[in-house]
């Protein structure tokens, strides 16, 4: 294994694992499922409660099995796709940087998963051990998490997104 193996190894391990510990939030945190079905609604997604449980399963899952190097482009669609999501309708109001809740956390996780995605899960991985890595890795592996991330993002804005109009 070469450093740049360890380097992609310990990526995907923070960026999979932070994305699981998010998912588990999401569904076992301070009021669980309708807790975050509540906040979901306050941001105007709908219905909330299938938000909150497929965004906490799909996260842990995806989160899981980015870690684990399996399906390393999909799962990084996964997470490209739900970032996008909280960038646009939790973030992008209070600008770029973390610190005042922006969108500079959820920007790094995406990119991240996306570069991943484009280099490949590195060898120590499952894509690696099944044999899955040279086909879904490079330019399809990048078109995979960007195109799947950010289409399936704006699919579920479009179909379930219903904002509060702001008072003027």
């Amino acid at each position: 294994m070469t450093m740049i193996d360890a380097a992609i190894l310990a990526l995907r391990l923070v960026v999979g694992l932070t994305m699981a510990a998010h998912g588990c939030n999401h569904l076992f945190g301070p009021g669980g499922v309708a807790g975050t079905a509540g906040w979901f609604a306050s941001m105007g997604l709908r219905p909330p409660r299938v938000h909150a449980t497929l965004s906490g399963a799909g996260e842990l899952a995806a989160g899981i099995a980015f870690a684990a190097g399996l399906l390393t482009a999909p799962a990084a669609a996964f997470i490209v796709g739900s970032m996008a999501v909280a960038a646009i309708i939790a973030h992008r109001k209070n600008g770029f940087f973390v610190f005042k809740d922006g969108y500079e956390y959820v920007l790094m996780l995406a990119v991240v998963a996306a570069c991943i995605a484009a280099i490949g899960p590195g060898k120590a991985s499952l894509d690696r051990a099944l044999g899955i890595d040279a086909t879904l890795d490079g330019g399809l592996g990048l078109a995979i998490a960007v195109i799947g991330g950010v289409g399936g993002a704006a699919v579920l804005l479009a179909v379930s997104w219903r904002p509060k109009a702001q008072a003027e």
